[in-house]
């Protein structure tokens, strides 16, 4: 083993024990709990190595070292592979996510299964309407003035809009104004569907027309609103048992995450795949001492949203990132075969 392998196996080493102990690692636990085949001495030059290379660090207190931000991204681009879940940790996921009932059931169980497996704080998003194709228009008449329209996505996410008409609205007209929606837009991508909109309005019926096209507003608004992104979070409790891994108080962490847009631009600024943003990686300054992990999710093959896991920088990496994976895949197929 070169001394470059070796210094790689000492910095994991010593990665993995701090996260698991929260204890400064030193060489005599190095060389006790790991089979390296060198002495003490060859284990603290290597120690000198990485610290002086910016990838673990000596608190003032301790002779031991702990993994800074750089030596953690080291360590995570390090990994080959992403681990399978243990059957304990599977057979907790699997109870929790078991007999989904629609789209807001799915997210709902995979949130709080992900925020029980990792004990961190778990997002997930809703399918974005920007990415997800369209299933079904239906517009029911609800009065003589008053339509219902609902949107149905292959995701199973579903928008309803109420909108008034300036005039009386016919049943069977709006029967069959709903079949010239479905028969010209069911299938299509919701973020390119405006230019069959366009053609469909245009070839709509006079009698139609007002009610067509205050739907096919009301299709275009759903799809520009940025409130309608959506994203639940889990386990804010669960940072609270890791507030000693903050230097300061996780107050600012918790209001940061209370706020949806800024969660939604979080996962955003991820790439897709499964990522990983350590510490000041992070854009938001009271993200400095925390991590996030996510990775996109597919309907259809097509990535839809993301999932993802926020806690401090002492993290479970590999443990963490099978679990947001894991979540991930399931997100994929149930909402792939609703």
């Amino acid at each position: 083993m070169g001394s470059s392998e070796r210094r790689a196996k000492v910095l994991e080493a010593i990665v993995r024990d701090y996260v698991s102990t929260r204890e400064p690692v030193g060489s005599r636990s190095i060389v006790e709990r790991y089979d390296l085949g060198v002495s003490p001495a060859t284990i603290r030059n290597d120690m000198a190595a990485l610290e002086e290379a910016g990838l673990i660090h000596r608190p003032h207190t301790s002779a031991g070292r702990v993994p800074t931000d750089q030596g953690y991204r080291q360590f995570v681009d390090s990994l080959q592979s992403i681990k399978p879940l243990s059957p304990s940790e599977r057979r907790a996921m699997r109870k929790l996510l078991d007999g989904a009932v629609d789209l807001d059931d799915v997210v709902e169980r995979a949130v709080r299964a992900l925020a029980q497996v990792t004990r961190q704080v778990a997002v997930v998003q809703y399918p974005s309407l920007q990415r997800v194709s369209l299933r079904h228009v239906e517009v029911v008449a609800v009065g003589v003035r008053y339509v219902i329209l609902l949107i149905v996505t292959d995701a199973g996410r579903v928008e309803q809009r109420s909108l008034r008409m300036e005039a009386e609205v016919d049943a069977d007209d709006l029967a069959d104004l709903g079949r010239r929606f479905n028969a010209q837009l069911a299938g299509l991508r919701l973020a390119d569907i405006a230019p069959s909109l366009e053609a469909l309005l245009a070839e709509s019926p006079e009698r139609l027309r007002p009610v067509a096209e205050a739907v096919g507003r009301a299709i275009l608004d759903a799809l520009r609103a940025d409130g309608e992104e959506r994203i639940v979070m889990a386990g804010a409790a669960n940072l609270s048992r890791h507030s000693f891994d903050f230097a300061n108080s996780i107050s600012p962490v918790l209001d940061l995450l209370e706020e949806q847009v800024v969660l939604l631009r979080l996962l955003a600024a991820m790439q897709d795949g499964v990522s990983v943003s350590i510490g000041e990686e992070n854009r938001y300054e009271e993200l400095a001492e925390a991590s996030v992990v996510s990775s996109t999710y597919d309907v259809a093959d097509q990535s839809v949203a993301r999932v993802g896991v926020v806690g401090p920088t002492r993290m479970d990496y590999p443990g963490t990132m099978s679990a947001v994976y894991a979540i991930s895949r399931y997100l994929s197929d149930i909402l792939s075969n609703r």
